[in-house]
């Protein structure tokens, strides 16, 4: 009768734990997002925050500088340049439209016919046009009211990452006591999570960005229309692996060229090549060869990711998929390394 007892009341607390973690997952579903986000940059954050910490020996003076840098990048370019690209994307919107696509489709297609070309060809682009810049129009129109509910979701980010970097230690302590595995497994598993974290943050994402923002200052420089949105496209393309932000600035330098603005066409050349080649220099000193994502996997995860998650997708898909992997390479007992992710 006692053992009855005993396994009744197991059943009932682990019913009671069942339903508290559901209903704990349901509170945090519409911040949850926000909540990995702000872990992720915690991690990220985490070497110059130890830097830091290492120098001043304060523990407040170094988390509250990192939040305020953060902060900063975060909110002044937002403020500042949001306008600004919703004023050049409807100028590239009205520049488009004074395209004669009909004359370049049939070019292209010598051999339709012009009937088709502005029958069927015709219809299908003046469908398009509209349901674009109307879903444009709703898109902005989307971002202002929900503001206040992105403004909430920034002060979980911010909030997640300043007790997360904080209290570092203590969490993953706590973490270390809810694992099954072995003290070496653990280790591995934790090593290996950090190293690709930062293998996407450093090796992809910021790499991406500063390839693009290169472009974008030779863009400003040569007095190219549109410079803020083909920069603001050249840092996604750059993001993007096997992509990179040659899609835009080769065809800037072929219009140039077209143009007659030789001078230009060069300048943005220079600029593209030493985008190119950053990659190549900077690259080996933000990421360890042992934590290199394959391209596959990267690609595949950012955009996979971005079709679920949306834009934070392209964190969390690479993510999600290596951590599987690091998960299957640990079980299976074997070092970290093969096709999808890269000891060299």
């Amino acid at each position: 009768m006692i053992i009855d007892s005993e396994y009744f009341k197991k059943i009932i607390t682990t019913a009671i734990l069942f339903v508290l973690l559901v209903l704990s997952f349901l509170v945090l579903r519409p911040i949850l997002l926000s909540i990995i986000m702000g872990m992720i940059l915690a991690v990220v954050c985490s070497p110059p925050y130890d830097w830091i910490l290492k120098k001043t020996k304060s523990k407040w003076f170094s988390i509250t500088s990192i939040c305020l840098f953060l902060a900063a990048i975060i909110i002044v370019p937002f403020w500042f340049l949001v306008p600004i690209f919703i004023k050049q994307s409807f100028e590239v919107y009205l520049a488009v439209q004074k395209i004669d696509f009909i004359k370049i489709f049939g070019g292209f297609f010598p051999n339709l016919s012009q009937e088709f070309l502005h029958s069927e060809f015709s219809s299908i682009l003046n469908s398009f046009v509209p349901q674009m810049i109307n879903s444009m129009i709703s898109s902005f129109s989307q971002l202002i009211l929900n503001f206040p509910s992105i403004f909430l979701q920034f002060i979980v980010v911010l909030a997640t990452f300043f007790f997360v970097l904080k209290d570092k230690d203590e969490i993953l302590s706590y973490l270390h006591s809810l694992m099954p595995f072995s003290k070496e497994v653990e280790r591995k598993l934790f090593q290996s999570s950090t190293d690709i974290t930062l293998s996407v943050v450093y090796g992809q994402i910021l790499i991406g960005f500063i390839q693009g923002v290169i472009a974008g200052i030779g863009f400003f420089i040569f007095g190219i229309p549109n410079a803020l949105f083909l920069t603001l496209f050249a840092i996604f393309a750059g993001i993007l692996p096997l992509i990179g932000p040659t899609i835009v600035w080769i065809p800037v330098v072929i219009y140039l060229f077209v143009a007659g603005n030789t001078s230009a066409a060069v300048g943005i050349t220079l600029f593209g090549l030493i985008s190119t080649i950053i990659d190549y220099l900077i690259r080996p000193i933000l990421v360890s060869k042992k934590s290199k994502m394959h391209p596959l996997l990267s690609l595949t995860g950012m955009i996979g990711g971005f079709f679920f998650f949306g834009i934070l997708g392209f964190i969390l898909g690479p993510l999600i998929l290596a951590y599987v992997i690091i998960i299957l390479e640990i079980y299976r007992g074997k070092e970290l390394h093969g096709f999808f992710v890269k000891n060299e």
